[in-house]
């Protein structure tokens, strides 16, 4: 099984791929699956590659960064998303929710509505609503509207995507808007198994230092890689606390599982 990022905000590797503020990240196994569509460098990133396109879609939140570039990928693809990801969603008075309509997306596609785990494909599973018990990754000023009524947006659409291998589960993230410590506890629950790498959006931009080394101290990794919306400090303080299980990436770089 591989694991390789289309979408973030930095490229590290020696190739002429293109990076932006979203994520994307593609796993191939018995099919492809993508994990959101970052803003619009994904597909071509895709192409530059040379990788198969997705048969099957997991969306991890309704926020613009990612999920605008989706649609090159649709056609004839499985789509799986929280029921709210495509409400409208205001952030400091700006609109950073989805810019496609449910009809477009469900137009020559299959839209799998969840909140429950759901297992994608063979010991992949994306997670639905994720437990929260521990701190969550929340913005300040943030509101949705659910029909006419505005509400608090507390990014209950927020899952990630769990695969069970020989090692463990690899718990490959979106944005992790519900917390890292709370998706970690609920992907070991799900999959029945120890989480030892996480790839993708940790949100610890959202935590002052202390909380970011507490939440750390807390996890037993063998690697974490990092992207998009965990911010350079915070990746410097996991270079520090976690030593070589750090991992530096970006668009262009894969995992094998």
């Amino acid at each position: 099984m591989k694991v390789t990022i289309l979408s973030d905000n930095k490229v590290l590797v020696p190739r002429s791929y293109k990076a932006e503020w979203g994520f994307s990240v593609l796993i191939e196994s018995n099919e492809s699956i993508l994990l959101d569509a970052g803003q619009s460098v994904a597909f071509e990133n895709l192409l530059a590659m040379n990788k198969p396109l997705p048969s099957k879609i997991v969306l991890s939140h309704g926020h613009y960064d990612h999920t605008t570039g989706l649609k090159p990928f649709l056609g004839r693809v499985k789509i799986y998303a929280h029921p709210d990801v495509f409400l409208p969603r205001y952030f400091e008075g700006r609109y950073i929710g989805i810019h496609y309509q449910r009809d477009l997306i469900t137009h020559g596609n299959e839209l799998i509505e969840h909140r429950e785990p759901i297992e994608v494909s063979k010991n992949i599973f994306a997670l639905g609503e994720i437990p929260r018990s521990h701190e969550t990754a929340l913005l300040k000023d943030s509101f949705l509207l659910r029909g006419n009524k505005r509400e608090r947006d507390e990014i209950k659409d927020d899952q990630a995507i769990a695969i069970k291998t020989e090692k463990g589960v690899a718990l490959v993230l979106g944005c992790c808007h519900s917390g890292l410590r709370n998706t970690v506890k609920w992907a070991e629950e799900v999959v029945g198994d120890k989480v030892f790498a996480i790839i993708g959006g940790t949100h610890l931009i959202a935590y002052d230092e202390s909380k970011i080394v507490e939440i750390l101290r807390s996890l037993d990794l063998d690697f974490i890689a990092p992207t998009h919306c965990t911010g350079l400090k915070a990746e410097m303080i996991i270079a520090r606390e976690l030593g070589e299980k750090y991992k530096a990436v970006g668009v262009g770089s894969e995992f094998e599982l």
